[in-house]
């Protein structure tokens, strides 16, 4: 290859590559430095500004802050980890068990409720849960309960909100890398004397875990940021991370507080993200090839 063309073959990538880098620049890597400096000021007065660590400092010494975050990251680990339990079977099934149409039924099916607003699908999850709903009214008419029954606003509805508006973030990645898994090789596993569960262990497991990583650390961003699901499901009472930075900016006009914990929530999340690639022993690369 000439120099000229090696020049032209980088003018092309580069061209390819320009609506990328400026999705990348102008929507997030800007609005996340303009984030970053906000946080290090403190207001003293009108247009009067420090530079300050306060707002720091502060999500560190309020123990309902860092609380909130702690209770935001167990419960939305629990919900990965729910996510995935329920998740891996399905994906196992659609990829190497299910077949032509049964198979596109299946992942349709998956597809088809996220086909609306997460708003419609969480207003679905009410009108099912609420004390006049669907599952209510049908625990009644059957006579296994003799009155109106709650099931909102509480931990387990929240949860399976949660677990329903993430679910096709990790059987997608899940799919993708159980396609790739060849037939032979679990064959030859039971013909060596295996049986389902260590087959499953030695087999499909590590063959499946850049796409167990890469749908976990999906899902787990995605529950993390939440603010929709908890604000409904979780009712006033909720304690969600979210909820608090919301309320940083638009309730309180704090927007150096909540400039700060929303960069907390980006620092802390991706901290989790990387102890949690550490334990798998994956790397980044290897959740997105």
């Amino acid at each position: 290859m000439t120099s000229s063309s090696k020049m032209a073959f980088k003018a092309s990538t580069l061209l390819l590559m320009l609506p990328l880098l400026i999705w990348l620049v102008f929507l997030i890597l800007l609005p996340h430095v303009d984030l970053l400096i906000v946080s290090l000021r403190e207001k003293l007065g009108y247009r009067d500004y420090v530079f300050s660590l306060q707002n720091y400092t502060e999500f560190f010494t309020e123990p309902l802050y860092w609380n909130t975050f702690l209770r935001t990251a167990i419960m939305s680990i629990i919900a990965t980890i729910i996510t995935l339990i329920i998740g891996f079977p399905i994906s196992y099934y659609i990829a190497k068990i299910a077949k032509g149409r049964l198979r596109a039924l299946l992942f349709l099916a998956c597809l088809l409720p996220f086909w609306v607003s997460e708003l419609v699908r969480t207003f679905g999850w009410m009108i099912l849960l609420r004390e006049s709903g669907v599952i209510s009214s049908f625990l009644q008419w059957t006579g296994i309960v003799s009155g109106p029954v709650e099931m909102l606003y509480n931990d387990a509805s929240l949860m399976t909100g949660l677990v329903y508006t993430s679910m096709l973030f990790m059987i997608v990645p899940l799919v993708t890398v159980l396609d790739t898994l060849d037939d032979s090789l679990i064959e030859a596993g039971y013909d060596l004397g295996g049986n389902g569960f260590t087959i499953l262990r030695d087999i499909v497991i590590p063959h499946a875990m850049p796409g167990i990583a890469s749908g976990c650390i999906v899902v787990f961003m995605l529950t993390l940021g939440n603010y929709l699901t908890p604000t409904l499901l979780g009712g006033k009472d909720s304690l969600w991370f979210t909820e608090q930075i919301y309320n940083q900016f638009i309730t309180r006009f704090n927007w150096e507080s909540g400039s700060a914990f929303g960069f907390l929530l980006l620092i802390l999340s991706s901290l989790i993200v990387w102890v949690g690639l550490k334990l798998s022993r994956q790397t980044l690369a290897d959740t997105v090839k």
